[in-house]
């Protein structure tokens, strides 16, 4: 097969800029190893920045999340059985989020790329990319038992941390940054409507928990959890005993309980992968960065990431402009970095920490006392949960 645009990974990154792509008349081709099942049930995030969801729009991929997106206007800070709430269109200008799960996305995108599309292929597991700096790149990979190529002039990794888009590119030419957190999260997902309206960051002795939402009538909540905790250790009478000790504050509030239909342990975690750009192989979403699911950023990363390349590519191909493409690395690590001290800073400043002392819980305290009092750090704060603008 032979096509302008090689993408590999079927996830929403490489699925929106399959769509942006085709869109502005630029052949693609989707490669993603996994069954259709299994991408469109991935649970992954479901907060969506004002940003992605024009990107959405501008794919016509939002007329689902128009009708059953679920606009918030803040989030709730909760420590010292307190809540305090941050008021994002009057600390942004008018900013808001969006809360729409990441397997309604795929879906979306899954349905427009196959009935109005370039060619998406699943099951087409990418095992090796030649060529990468020449300008006959070839993808190598598996479908229906078969060896088969692809011939592009650009190959696009979109395939995550454990893909093979970033491995081509050579040690000697590569730079990593990561950071390892000492804990991780525990998820649920449960059959119950949210206990409130907008998220909840909730931060005390016993450890960190978060209560979101899927729809109205799902809720979606997280506890801090030691690593190598396992979804077992967690009997549901547990997790709801502990979510409601973690949000309990000194007002009239209750944590609504239900049947928890999943679970699941996440690691946390930073990890940025410089230069995004290796000759023709260009590297987006997680297959060049990773952020604690703290700040909201890891897919709204993505889609930025995909927004500059898509601009960039249909400058140099309507235009003969390479310019973007010379610096797309440059403009989405200058995002990423920013995205990743925010998702630091909160992990951080939330997180109960195992090799703390009181000298670290009174810091904690004091930047989220810093947070509730001041509008120039509540303002901070909410200019990048909300996202900060694309950089072009």
């Amino acid at each position: 097969m032979r096509t302008t645009v090689g993408i590999i990974g079927g996830g929403p990154a490489g699925l929106l800029l399959a769509r942006l792509l085709h869109r502005a008349g630029i052949d693609c081709v989707v490669l993603e190893s996994r069954t259709r099942t299994y991408v469109e049930h991935r649970q992954r995030a479901g907060m969506l920045e004002q940003g992605t969801v024009d990107a959405l729009r501008e794919c016509g991929a939002a007329e689902r999340l128009e009708v059953e997106g679920l606009v918030h206007h803040g989030i709730e800070l909760r420590f010292d059985r307190e809540r305090h709430h941050l008021d994002f269109p009057a600390l942004t200008g008018g900013r808001t989020v969006t809360i729409y799960a990441q397997t309604e996305i795929v879906k979306d995108l899954v349905a427009l790329q196959l009935a109005d599309g370039p060619p998406l292929f699943f099951e087409a597991e990418a095992n090796g990319i030649g060529g990468a700096l020449t300008e006959a790149p070839v993808v190598h990979f598996v479908h229906d038992g078969y060896q088969e190529e692809l011939s592009c002039e650009w190959v696009v990794g979109c395939d995550g941390f454990h893909g093979i888009s970033r491995h081509v590119v050579p040690a000697s030419a590569r730079r990593v940054y990561e950071h390892d957190f000492p804990y991780s999260w525990l998820g649920v997902l449960a059959d119950v409507p949210p206990s409130c309206e907008e998220l909840i960051y909730a931060r005390g002795e016993r450890g960190f928990a978060l209560h979101s939402m899927r729809s109205p009538s799902v809720s979606r909540l997280y506890l801090q959890v030691p690593n190598g905790t396992a979804p077992v250790d967690w009997p549901d009478d547990r997790v709801w005993d502990e979510l409601a000790a973690r949000f309990a504050i000194d007002a009239d509030w209750t944590l609504e309980r239900g049947p928890i239909t999943a679970k699941s342990v996440t690691g946390m975690r930073s990890y940025v992968h410089e230069p995004m750009r290796h000759g023709r192989l260009l590297l987006a979403g997680d297959a060049a960065h990773i952020v604690p699911p703290t700040g909201a950023k890891g897919l709204n990363l993505a889609v930025s990431d995909v927004r500059v390349l898509a601009r960039a590519l249909i400058a140099f191909y309507d235009k003969n402009d390479p310019q973007l493409l010379d610096r797309y690395s440059e403009l989405c690590l200058e995002r990423v970095w920013q995205a990743t001290r925010f998702s630091y800073d909160m992990t951080r400043m939330l997180h109960a920490q195992p090799d703390g002392d009181a000298f670290d819980h009174r810091m904690q305290l004091a930047r989220l006392r810093r947070i509730a009092a001041s509008r120039p750090a509540a303002a901070e704060l909410a200019a990048h949960y909300t996202g900060l603008p694309l950089a072009l």
